[in-house]
């Protein structure tokens, strides 16, 4: 088995820009796993918001490199928990790595991951299409680019319902909105009452990840549902969210990769929560991943790889009626440039 990786630059359509942070280009660390005629390709991108690097991410994969090229493991399940106490601290490079392992492996059985894990592709729902906080001016110009049944929204600015009034105007698609931690407890709860108005399906992460008592006020009281995403990092996060939030937001990259999201995606089930796979803005490697588990989704955003000017990789092409893979067995994404 052989382990190596490479840094991308990927450069972004439109500047990004949510609560607390804007880019125009987004880093990613593609990961290779290479053995027995197969090559598996998994990713992660960089994000200074939870402080994970290419240095970081590159560092543990060498620490972990042994293990890897051993080849002793008969499962990315037990590849990831050879490496849970190497990536304690980096799940960014785990997921790289559980990526790639499930890719290689599903190739060498001769299935598409989704037919390894018995999912049918017919039921991957809808993905939104985020539109990150501008102008509304701009705010809309990017809907008029992307016509699209489902929106994310991104808010946390002083105006927040004045920007979700302004962009109603231009549409009737289905709008979700995303606080990123900006508001407090009786923002969320005022503001669910005209958002609920104002066709908004869900509310994401309204209050800081840490404000549980808050949360217990909004579940109570909030006119939408609410969805967690900085406070449902990590499995042991699942529970926690129970009765606080109404969903989930998984993402790979965040958790550790496909092998915990799994896992997580069950509990959430069994607690009676919805749930989503969110992307951090990968190429079509990782958002060809999150399409191959979206079959057991309520909800899905994949659009990482549609807000790139330029995708080193090509992979599932995303329409707003079908999701279609790519040819052959795994995952299917390719590296192009």
């Amino acid at each position: 088995m052989k382990l190596s990786y490479q840094v991308y630059d990927l450069p972004l359509k439109h500047t990004f820009t949510i609560a607390h942070q804007s880019r125009d280009v987004q880093d990613t660390l593609i990961v290779k796993l290479e053995a027995d005629g197969f090559l598996g390709l998994g990713e992660s991108t960089t994000n200074p918001f939870y402080g994970m690097t290419v240095e970081n991410m590159s560092a543990c994969l060498e620490d972990f490199r042994p293990v890897v090229e051993k080849g002793a493991w008969k499962s990315p399940e037990e590849l990831w928990e050879l490496g849970r106490e190497v990536f304690h601290n980096n799940p960014f490079a785990q997921c790289a790595l559980d990526m790639a392992a499930w890719d290689w492996f599903s190739k060498k059985q001769g299935k598409k991951l989704y037919e390894y894990l018995n999912l049918d592709p017919k039921k991957i729902p809808t993905t939104n299409f985020t539109i990150g906080i501008d102008t509304v001016e701009k705010m809309v110009s990017k809907m008029k680019e992307v016509d699209w049944p489902i929106y994310k929204i991104k808010l946390g600015t002083e105006n927040d319902l004045e920007i979700v009034r302004a962009l109603r105007k231009h549409t009737d698609s289905i709008f979700r909105i995303d606080a990123n931690c900006a508001w407090t407890a009786e923002q969320a709860i005022r503001n669910s009452e005209e958002l609920a108005k104002l066709g908004v399906e869900f509310m994401e992460q309204p209050l800081g990840k840490d404000d549980l008592e808050g949360m217990k006020e909004v579940y109570g009281h909030s006119k939408l549902p609410v969805m967690a995403d900085e406070s449902c990092i990590v499995e042991s996060d699942v529970k926690k969210c129970h009765g606080l939030f109404h969903a989930i937001n998984v993402k790979l990259v965040k958790a550790g990769g496909i092998t915990p999201g799994l896992r997580m995606i069950k509990e959430a089930k069994s607690l009676g929560m919805k749930t989503m796979v969110g992307c951090m803005t990968e190429s079509s490697v990782g958002i060809t991943a999150i399409a191959h588990i979206a079959p057991l989704l309520d909800y899905v955003d994949m659009d990482g790889a549609m807000l790139l000017a330029r995708d080193p990789a090509k992979g599932v092409t995303i329409t707003p009626e079908k999701v279609t893979f790519p040819d052959g067995s795994g995952i299917g994404a390719e590296l192009v440039g």
